[in-house]
C-alpha cells in the first residue's frame, strides 16, 4: 500500500511520514527532508510530532484567528479605559464625565474620523446603552439652539398613550426625567436618563462622540434610543415648523400643546418598535 514504506528506508513509516508523501510540495524538498531524517533524526522526530499536535486540533481551530481576538482585545484595552478618574453621583450617574475617562483621545488623533467612528461603534454595540457618532455642523446646529431653548418635552408611546419626559441641557449634557417626576418633585426630580455628548475631537476630525447612562429600572435601552433620537428630530431638524415646538415649549408655554410633540412624532416614525401593532391598527 502506498506510503507504508518510509522514502530511502526498508522500515515501517510513521502516519506523519506517509501523510508528507502526500502533500503535493513533498516532492519540491523530499531532498532536504530526508538530509534532515539522516543527518538530526532527533529533530525530524521533534518536527513530526509538532506536527501531529496541529492536525489534531478540532476544525475551525485557528492559531490566526486567536491572534486577531488578542489584538482586539488589547486595541480595545489602548483605546478604552471608561471609568478611570470618574466618579458616581446619587443615582448611579457619573459626575464630570470626560472623553478622557473613556477613551485614550491622544492615542485616536492619530486615526481618521472613520476609523475613530469604527472604533467608537464597536466598542459601544457590546454594551447595553444608548451611543452615536454625530457630523459637527449637525451638532453646532443642536448645540446652538440648546443655548437658546434648553429644554424640551419629549414623548414615549407605550401600550395604551404615551409617557412624557423633560430633557433639560446641562453644558453638553442632556439629562432626562419623567414629567410626572417633575411634577412631583421640581428640580430635585432624578434623572433617568443621561446622554453625555464630547465635541473634543469636532474641529479637528469633524465629529461628535455621544454615548449615555440610564436607570434600568425605569427605562430599557430601545426607551432610550427614542428619546436620543427624538433630540436631533426637534433639535437638528431642518423644518422650522418642527423647530418652532421647541421654541413655544421655552418662550410661550401657554401657548404649547402636548398632541403637537405628539403628531411629529408619529409622523416621524420614531418609536414604532414601542409600541407593537399601532401599525397594523392602522392599515
Amino acid at each position: 500500500a502506498r506510503g507504508v514504506l518510509g522514502p530511502g528506508t526498508g522500515t515501517a513509516a510513521g502516519s506523519g511520514e506517509a501523510a508528507l508523501e502526500e502533500n503535493p510540495f513533498y516532492r519540491k524538498y523530499r531532498h532536504k527532508i530526508q538530509e534532515l531524517q539522516r543527518s538530526s533524526p532527533d529533530v525530524f522526530e521533534s518536527r513530526m510530532e509538532k506536527r501531529n499536535e496541529v492536525k489534531k486540533q478540532p476544525v475551525g481551530h485557528s492559531k490566526q484567528g486567536e491572534f486577531i481576538r488578542c489584538m482586539e482585545e488589547k486595541a480595545r484595552q489602548i483605546f478604552f479605559a471608561e471609568g478611570l478618574g470618574s466618579k458616581t453621583s446619587q443615582g448611579g450617574f457619573t459626575k464630570d464625565k470626560t472623553l478622557d475617562s473613556i477613551l485614550n483621545v491622544e492615542m485616536v488623533k492619530e486615526k481618521s474620523p472613520e476609523e475613530i467612528t469604527q472604533i467608537w461603534n464597536q466598542y459601544f454595540s457590546a454594551k447595553d446603552t444608548v451611543y452615536a457618532v454625530i457630523p459637527a455642523d449637525k451638532f453646532d446646529l443642536m448645540w446652538k439652539r440648546a443655548q437658546n431653548c434648553p429644554s424640551f418635552l419629549y414623548a414615549l408611546p407605550r401600550k395604551e398613550g404615551y409617557e412624557f419626559f423633560v430633557g433639560q441641557w446641562s453644558r453638553t449634557e442632556l439629562h432626562f426625567t419623567s414629567l410626572i417626576n417633575v411634577q412631583t418633585q421640581g428640580e430635585t426630580a432624578p434623572s433617568q436618563l443621561v446622554l453625555y455628548h464630547y465635541p473634543d475631537l469636532q474641529k479637528e476630525k469633524g465629529i461628535v462622540l455621544m454615548t449615555a447612562e440610564m436607570d434600568s429600572k425605569f427605562l430599557v435601552v430601545q426607551d432610550a434610543q427614542c428619546l436620543a433620537n427624538q433630540v436631533q428630530l426637534f433639535y437638528a431638524t431642518d423644518r422650522s415648523e418642527t423647530y418652532a415646538l421647541v421654541e413655544t415649549f421655552n418662550h410661550r408655554s401657554s401657548e404649547f400643546k402636548y398632541m403637537s410633540v405628539i403628531a411629529e412624532l408619529e409622523q416621524s416614525g420614531l418609536g414604532k418598535e414601542l409600541r407593537p401593532g399601532q401599525a397594523s391598527d392602522k392599515s
